[in-house]
């Protein structure tokens, strides 16, 4: 713990409700019991002062570490920048792990591939998250020759890896993230494209192919390209570039799943390149990093920088303010460098070698509104260019700083800056635009460079009620133009959306877009117009309507091609639920023909019985299983009447013919769910309202972690968290609660 005294002046942390319960639930330090040992205040101070004390090692520093101390504390209090979520938890605290993202070889051996799942381990055990290159491992069915077997192949050791995260929970509450990358012209490429199709396959993973400039000329071409063994380099074989481009964008299109980057333009852009090629990213794409680096990540608040009345600006932006909270969170960065404890002494020795950070933001959509610019317009994308080159430019100027009173980053010298004598430089990399879900709760602004998913939802609190969260910026724009009123809101909150409510101003619907009212292409040209200017790479989900064809992704990927992004991630609504609907080659199924067949059971099946209490006894829930899936459901009631028992009798066959006859679990669920009875009862997962709602609790727990769920009136409903049931929302390349800051990327 840090031994820096807490001043008797500091101020209180103004943050909302939200943002408490975010605190109070992952960030807070917590006794044996699980209680907080500290509140807002202390935990600030905790991280400031830990972070701050690093400073006493440099004797050129103008800072003393106590004042530094303050300084940090005010800012990240300020709500201005905010470092990544594990030097926010671990900071001045015993694990003392800072660092969000690392990059793990895996070699193509055993002891090599062992080796790698379990520094995995530790990586997940101490809250960071991994990403690999699985393009060194020998084809499926080739020869070993030590003994004289076939190797199985890439995929089937991505299985073992996603099988140790399932067992590793990070500080004993959620499992890590992994990101999983097949280079394109690795023979099992296929395989790899299609290893996520069968429902809940390496539910751990998120998986990226990465794409060689090579491939997209053949694919331009229409030609064949070479599949390169990777053991010798040898060519093994031909494929066509157009139809894997084709079967990339069909799976995209099914799931979202691969995601694609540009490989090449990546390791142009490295900055190390004497030290190894690129292999990988962290588990959402925006921090390439080299085996057994990481990096330590943070994020600027724009929208605190909206400053309409500021003397030196006419555009409505704190430039000054904002130069200098970047050369305070550079700094601060590079402290939490000297300061985290990594969990191998190999990524110890890559950190402090290239001193990598990622300086980004947050509260750009916020920004927006506040400065009534439409995020979809010209004016949005000038100044998206502009804000990053600023922040850029003063990130590289900080490094300049800190170089001249700590010296470069040690492999400076080989490094493209130093054979160019573009330096000094402290850091390898300073920007990087990388998610910040539950950062921007605590922050109380909109999340990243995205738009807003919605401008109002409600999330359920303690007494079974719901809350309304509306972007306070939109709420007092309705109010500024005399069109606020309860019932308008009530609508706003179904919908999420202004789009459709013609009756308000045309002014109102323009600056007030959401992810889903906005064209897939200005998606794309706001994260190319900021990885312009970021030294890595941009996490930003480019959100398709469920609508969208094969060929708007195709178009969208060649796009992001063009554009100069490093990767890109698609997300067509509703696709996860969809998926169900496809043929065996991904075609959709002919809506005329009927789809129902009764499936006929096997002598022999394995399940479960879970045990739930209902206002009506106890009801015992059988689900028998069928390659994994639910294929059956028995619902019997203890102690109960013939009246009783016979509902459930019936409400168990019922389930049973729909599962059997191929009906998707969360059709079920969404039927059964919110059914009301006369007993409804309360379990430590919410209210049971009846035994329908019961069972639909158990198969929804059981099969649709993070799936998106029909309501009873056929309409797609959004997918919900496990942790407190609440919307999730896919943006920034993950699933991200709104309400309680859980995150399925970690």
């Amino acid at each position: 713990m840090t031994s820096l005294p807490m001043p008797a002046d500091l101020p209180e942390v103004p943050v909302n409700a939200n943002a408490r319960v975010v605190l109070t639930k992952r960030y807070l330090q917590k006794d044996p019991e699980g209680a907080p040992v500290e509140d807002a205040r202390g935990l600030f101070w905790r991280v400031a002062a830990a972070i701050a004390a690093e400073e006493a090692k440099y004797d050129k520093s103008p800072y003393a570490p106590q004042d530094l101390a303050r300084k940090f504390y005010d800012l990240m209090t300020g709500m201005r920048f905010l470092p990544n979520s594990p030097t926010l938890m671990n900071a001045g605290a015993p694990l003392g792990q800072l660092a969000a993202c690392f990059v793990l070889p895996v070699g193509d051996s055993m002891e090599e591939i062992f080796d790698a799942v379990k520094f995995a381990a530790l990586i997940h055990k101490s809250g960071g998250g991994t990403g690999f290159s699985f393009s060194r491992l020998r084809p499926k069915k080739s020869r070993v020759g030590s003994t004289g077997g076939v190797a199985s192949g890439p995929v089937s050791f991505m299985r073992i890896f996603n099988t140790a995260t399932e067992q590793v929970k990070q500080g004993g509450t959620r499992r890590g993230a992994n990101m999983g990358i097949l280079r394109v012209d690795h023979p099992d490429i296929l395989e790899f494209i299609t290893c996520k199709e069968r429902e809940n396959e390496l539910q751990n993973f998120n998986i990226s192919v990465a794409l060689t400039e090579r491939f997209m000329q053949a694919v331009e071409k229409g030609e064949d390209y070479d599949l390169v063994d990777p053991r010798d380099g040898k060519v093994v074989g031909r494929q066509s570039a157009a139809e894997v481009f084709a079967l990339l964008v069909r799976k995209a299109w099914e799931s979202g799943d691969p995601g694609i980057v540009f490989i090449d333009r990546i390791n142009r852009d490295n900055p190390t390149p004497a030290l190894g090629a690129i292999e990988s990213t962290n588990p959402c794409g925006e921090q390439p990093l080299l085996p057994y680096e990481a990096c330590n990540l943070g994020s600027i608040n724009l929208s605190a920088f909206h400053a309409p009345d500021a003397p030196d600006t006419s555009d409505g932006i704190d430039w000054k303010g904002l130069a200098e909270t970047v050369h305070l969170a550079v700094r601060f960065l590079d402290n939490v460098i000297d300061a985290s404890r990594y969990p191998l002494d190999q990524i110890t020795e890559m950190v402090h070698a290239n001193r990598k950070i990622g300086l980004g933001l947050m509260g750009f959509a916020d920004l927006l509104f506040l400065l009534g610019v439409p995020y979809d317009s010209t004016e949005a994308l000038g100044l998206a260019e502009k804000i990053m080159e600023t922040i850029q430019a003063e990130a590289r100027s900080a490094s300049k700083t800190l170089a001249a009173e700590r010296g470069p980053f040690p492999a400076y010298a080989e490094s493209v800056f130093g054979k160019r004598n573009l330096g000094p430089y402290r850091n390898a990399t300073t920007t990087t635009i990388a998610p910040t879900g539950t950062l921007s709760i605590i922050a109380g602004c909109s999340s990243g460079i995205e738009p807003l998913f919605a401008l109002a939802f409600s999330r359920h609190v303690m007494d079974g009620e719901k809350l309304v969260e509306a972007n306070p910026h939109f709420v007092a724009a309705m109010k500024e133009a005399g069109a606020y009123s309860e019932s308008l809101m009530e609508e706003v909150t179904r919908k999420g959306s202004i789009a459709h409510i013609g009756m308000l101003p045309e002014e109102l619907r323009e600056v007030f877009v959401t992810a889903m009212d906005i064209e897939p292409v200005w998606h794309l040209k706001m994260q190319a117009a900021f990885q312009k200017y970021t030294d890595n790479a941009v996490s930003k989900t480019v959100n398709l309507p469920g609508a969208a064809t094969k060929e708007d992704i195709r178009e969208i990927y060649w796009l992001a091609y063009e554009l100069g992004c490093k990767g890109v991630t698609v997300y067509r609504d509703g696709c996860k639920s969809n998926q169900v609907l496809c043929t065996g080659d991904g075609a959709p199924a002919d809506p005329a023909k009927p789809q129902s067949k009764v499936r006929v059971r096997p002598d022999i099946v394995f399940g479960f019985t879970q045990k739930v209490k209902t206002g009506l006894g106890e009801l015992y829930l059988t689900v028998n299983e069928v390659d994994g899936k639910p294929f059956e459901v028995f619902a019997t009631i203890g102690k109960s009447g013939r009246s009783v028992t016979a509902k459930a009798e019936a409400i168990g066959r019922l389930v049973s013919l729909a599962l059997r006859s191929g009906v998707n679990v969360a059709d079920i669920v969404g039927q059964l769910k919110g059914i009301g009875g006369e007993n409804p009862v309360f379990q430590k997962k919410g209210l049971l309202l009846s035994i329908p709602d019961a069972v639909s609790w158990v198969l929804e727990n059981r099969y649709l972690q993070g799936r998106k769920v029909l309501d009873d009136t056929g309409n797609l409903g959004h997918a919900q968290c496990p942790d407190c049931g609440g919307e999730l929302t896919f943006e920034e390349g993950c699933h991200v609660c709104k309400a309680c800051g859980y995150t399925k990327c970690g």
